[in-house]
């Protein structure tokens, strides 16, 4: 594959698309896009007026009517070319995500090509998108149950994973037969602009799909007023997903919900130490640690405590921050000055509980949104941290003495999202599986993020689930068809 030339990696100005249109900014509002690494603007963001919003929505509402018509084989057609130019377009969006997002240009990549997975996956899926037939009560009755597709949709995504997550959102319901606004993060728009770009390259028809962007609060609360709207998707904190149901709940609207987690990762006495400490450090220090299901408190057993520290810190201690367009660069930054404070928060709270610092602890000089790779050992219960989602470059490890106790306080936290595990004992396992209350669990791996499994947490991390057949289900009404 030819690589892209210099003048092709540069930052593509944002813009609205809305009934297969681009829109500038025009006399529109807007707001900087910053570099999380350097801290300089990339460009003006042009913010959705309240026409613009109505015009979505009415472009929408025109194009389910054909598109929910559109034969399964067509959709999916779409949908794998726009996969193939994703995929031939991977180093120059890998590169707009690295300057908006912050992570290591290989993070970015292989990040968009999940993406493309996703709309692969979503392609083929659809096409067996099976109601079934039930047998009737007499010879004569025939019953049968069909998917259609829900309606018009909205979907909201967050900074941190600017291409998979709205994948994920987009790809199910167009495989569904729904027609979609999405409005990406404001802090990462040209991903997700990408993501639309191939599939309006690709021959979507227009309204299928629109692009919004504008006051995030603003704009949710207008889609979700709308008698247009059927259902929305949403992936952010907690505290924002309560608000949305609670708006979406006058309308009746469905919901899939991906929402905070503060993933344990229990370390059992009969784990390969070393290879834990590989696998557990590559995933907290992921994205600098701002992933929903990056494992954040440690519960490792008494036995292997010391030996599993010293592997994770040494290990921590050879990561290098900073810019992810540069080779050397191991993590890349927090998103904005807010998360640096946060940590600092956190970080002086839970020192003055009594935890003990083992490495890093403070942000790091120069320009960027930079913190170093830190990590917490004895740190109470008590402390924020191991009740408040860090969701940055914090590792928090304490000592257990039993399984038991290892789960009961996993299990501890309103949170369920993902959760992580490491034996290699088959009674454990079944144990692990059965007492720990999350929606993804990885033992022994941290691999729970595929477009053929479901993705999604319980309790106060999410309703619902997206990939997998669930999450194509997730934009279908159910119909019962009883005929004599």
């Amino acid at each position: 594959m030819q690589r892209p030339s210099a003048s092709e990696l540069t930052y593509a100005q944002p813009r609205l698309f809305i009934n297969g249109q681009w829109l500038d900014g025009g006399a529109r509002g807007s707001a900087d896009v910053i570099n999380p690494a350097t801290g300089q603007v990339l460009a003006q963001l042009p913010h959705a007026t309240q026409a613009d919003l109505d015009a979505a929505l009415a472009a929408a509402q025109r194009a389910f009517c054909g598109w929910r018509t559109v034969a399964p084989l067509e959709r999916a057609r779409i949908l794998r070319a726009a996969a193939t130019l994703l995929r031939e377009r991977a180093d120059t969006i890998a590169h707009g995500m690295t300057l908006e997002q912050g992570k290591p240009l290989r993070e970015a990549r292989l990040e968009l090509l999940a993406s493309a997975d996703t709309f692969d996956w979503y392609a083929e899926e659809g096409r067996r998108n099976y109601g079934r037939v039930v047998p009737g009560r007499h010879l004569h009755q025939r019953i049968t149950v069909l998917h259609e597709p829900v309606g018009v949709c909205a979907a909201f995504t967050p900074w941190n994973f600017p291409a998979i997550t709205p994948a994920r959102k987009i790809a199910g319901a167009l495989a569904a037969g729904c027609t979609l606004i999405i409005k990406p993060a404001e802090e990462t728009p040209a991903t997700g602009l990408a993501l639309v770009r191939a599939l309006h390259d690709a021959g979507l028809p227009a309204g299928v799909l629109n692009a919004v962007f504008g006051v995030p609060g603003e704009v949710s609360s207008y889609l979700l007023d709308s008698p247009i709207v059927a259902k929305f998707s949403f992936t952010g904190s907690t505290a924002v997903g309560k608000l949305l149901a609670q708006q979406a709940a006058r309308g009746l609207k469905r919901a899939t919900m991906e929402l905070g987690g503060h993933a344990p990762a229990i370390v059992c006495a009969d784990a390969e130490v070393e290879r834990a400490a590989d696998l557990l450090t590559a995933g907290k220090f992921r994205n600098a640690g701002q992933v929903c299901i990056a494992p954040t408190r440690f519960y490792v057993h008494e036995q292997v405590y010391d030996a599993f520290v010293h592997a994770f810190v040494e290990r921590a201690r050879r990561l290098t921050p900073g810019n992810g367009l540069l080779d050397g660069s191991s993590m890349g930054p927090l998103a904005n000055p807010r998360r640096l404070q946060a940590m600092r928060t956190l970080i002086d709270d839970a020192l003055r509980h009594g935890a003990r610092l083992q490495c890093g602890g403070q942000a790091m000089d120069g320009p960027g949104y930079f913190w170093q790779p830190t990590v917490l050992t004895d740190v109470p219960e008590e402390a924020r941290a191991m009740n408040e989602e860090p969701f940055g470059p914090l590792a928090l490890i304490n000592r257990v003495h039993s399984v038991d106790e290892a789960i009961e306080r996993a299990n501890r936290l309103p949170y369920g999202l993902a959760a992580y595990a490491f034996t290699h004992d088959s009674a454990t396992r079944m144990q692990l599986a059965r007492g720990l209350q999350t929606g993804m669990l990885g033992i022994n791996s941290l691999h729970v993020s595929m477009p053929e499994a479901p993705f999604g947490g319980v309790k106060e991390s999410g309703w619902g689930s997206e990939c997998g057949i669930e999450g194509l289900q997730a934009y279908c009404d159910i119909k019962l068809i009883s005929e004599d």
